[in-house]
């Protein structure tokens, strides 16, 4: 069986980290993989793990090259001779639909998050399966585009336990960024995501700056996201910020990381506060997978994960003063990391969600070869 996903770059973020893995995990389970992208960093690791990649310009919202973008997909998928095509995000699925037309190859799209209900992101709606990655986001699309709720199936993104475990640790970097930071005998807290509004740095940067007043070790916040072209003068204003309540000892963007493994492992809590998530939190899990407790927001897709006093706590959105003083609890509280650890359901790791694409595979497969 032959998978061909399809997104619009690789370069960071839970989606694009999560289509490198399940290339991986399909290799090893002895399928064949292909990822169709425009590029970016994660290329090369899909390509040393087994798989293939095309380099396509599919993340292009540009209308008046769409047609021949269409063809030069179509090209290729009728050299790949794929079973299963899976876009993995909105203009990628646009060309995807339009591309296998004459070709009658079966399609699955994934819905990762709330996005607006409009015709525009009504296509992560329109293949022969429809996955969401999470209740609220399934939810979200079968209210919204009035689906029969039968007709989506929730398959959570799933977190490689492996990759974050203490065996596979790289201890160098850990203590290069423990030196950097200064990190000894600090409350070390990280947020891991991208830099923008949606994550609430804002209430992050208030919170520390109550905690600085309030504990008795200094604390240290680590920010660990890139920061899109776009958002520029919004990272400048998380700047402003922290220099205005002077700050910048404590407060450290360091942008995007590899290693976000060590990351969860250097720190006493992790945090995410993020407005909009409609799935689980890719980095609640992976930080739970470490053994890191972790303060999140009452949004629904987490609240079968984060538990006060059992991995964790949960405040309400955009409240700084509730945050720092989860963030005190939690980071001062006496945690056993294994215990935590075994907080993660199967069906939010790895090997449980790659089980129930597989079995979205194979009957989409079979029932085109009937």
């Amino acid at each position: 069986m032959h998978i061909v996903q399809l997104f619009s770059e690789l370069n960071e973020g839970g989606v694009e980290r999560g289509t490198a893995e399940i290339s991986r995990e399909l290799v090893k389970r002895g399928y064949q993989s292909t990822v169709i992208s425009a590029g970016g960093k994660l290329v090369s690791q899909i390509e040393s793990e087994g798989g293939r990649h095309v380099t396509l310009p599919i993340a292009s919202k540009n209308p008046l090259t769409a047609p021949a973008r269409v063809r030069a997909l179509r090209r290729v998928i009728c050299e790949l001779k794929p079973d299963v095509l899976h876009p993995r995000s909105r203009v990628p699925a646009w060309l995807t639909r339009m591309a296998r037309r004459p070709l009658n190859i079966p399609w699955v799209t994934t819905v990762h998050g709330l996005n607006r209900i409009n015709g525009y992101s009504r296509i992560m709606t329109a293949g022969d399966r429809v996955i969401a990655v999470g209740e609220a986001v399934k939810t979200h699309v079968v209210d919204g585009y009035r689906l029969v709720p039968d007709s989506v199936r929730v398959i959570q993104r799933g977190v490689d336990m492996q990759a974050f475990s203490d065996a596979n640790l790289d201890m160098e970097f850990i203590q290069s960024i423990c030196e950097q930071y200064s990190l000894a005998k600090r409350l070390v807290v990280v947020a891991v995501g991208r830099v923008t509004f949606l994550k609430d740095y804002e209430s992050l940067i208030d919170a520390a700056s109550q905690l600085r007043d309030q504990l008795d070790r200094p604390v240290k916040v680590l920010i660990a996201g890139g920061v899109h072209p776009r958002k520029q003068d919004y990272f400048q204003s998380l700047v402003n910020l922290v220099e205005a309540k002077s700050l910048a000892d404590s407060v450290h963007f360091i942008g995007s990381q590899a290693k976000v493994a060590e990351l969860y492992h250097l720190v006493d809590v992790s945090v995410n506060v993020s407005l909009k998530m409609g799935n689980m939190g890719r980095t609640v899990v992976e930080s739970l997978a470490m053994g890191t407790p972790v303060v999140a927001t009452t949004y629904p897709g987490l609240k079968n994960l984060v538990s006060d006093g059992l991995n964790g706590a949960v405040i309400e959105t955009k409240n700084p003063d509730a945050l720092a003083k989860a963030l005190e609890q939690v980071g001062e509280g006496d945690w056993s990391r294994e215990a935590i650890r075994g907080t993660v359901p199967h069906e939010y790791t790895l090997d449980g969600m790659v089980d129930q694409l597989v079995e979205v595979y194979q009957s989409l497969a079979a029932s085109s070869s009937a």
